[in-house]
């Protein structure tokens, strides 16, 4: 981390991260539109025993980070849930496409 001494430095530190935030926002996509990809029931989109996995991992790192949980937790349950509804889509996608050829 950068030692800020005005907010014009703090700001510009912010926009640096929230660009790198992004794509690894865009990777992380990547993966979930796999996924979507690969599943084979819908059923199958929605697994909230990986839900809790995941949440669970993001905060042992965040302890390991200090990062808040009060920050991590709801992130990333909004992220995951955001994920999921991005995956139906791509599978139903998939699906329609599979029905038409």
């Amino acid at each position: 981390m950068v030692k800020c001494n005005t907010m014009a430095e703090v700001r510009r530190e912010i926009d640096r991260l929230d660009r790198e935030l992004v794509r690894l926002l865009a990777e992380r996509q990547g993966y979930i539109e796999q996924a979507g990809i690969i599943k084979g029931e819908r059923s199958a989109v929605r697994d909230e025993a990986r839900i809790e996995e995941v949440v669970q991992k993001v905060l042992a790192e965040a302890d390991k980070v200090n990062l808040s949980r009060a920050i991590a937790e709801p992130l990333w349950r909004l992220l995951i849930e955001k994920s999921i509804e991005h995956e139906f889509v791509v599978f139903d996608e998939k699906k329609r496409k599979s029905a038409n050829a």
